[in-house]
């Protein structure tokens, strides 16, 4: 096999795992946050201590995929265009 067929095929199995996932998981957790909804901070004392809420997730620990993100657009503006 060529190194270019073989990157291709590599290339090509990434794509379909990824597209997987966001199939079987759209969310994964916050990148910000890691997934608890809140920053946490520490006090004088050096305890830690929850923090504001996440803006980026909403305080829900959960994120939308960039794939399920860009499969979405798509889609509603299939439907917003065939009607």
């Amino acid at each position: 096999m060529t190194p270019a067929l073989l990157a291709i095929a590599c290339l090509f199995a990434v794509t379909v795992g990824y597209a997987a996932t966001c199939a079987a998981s759209p969310f994964g957790t916050c990148r910000k946050c890691h997934g608890m909804g809140h920053l946490t901070k520490t006090d004088r004392k050096g305890r830690l201590k929850r923090g504001k809420d996440c803006r980026r997730c909403h305080a829900t620990g959960k994120r939308i995929r960039a794939g399920r993100w860009l499969y979405n657009r798509a889609s509603r503006t299939y439907r917003a265009g065939t009607r």
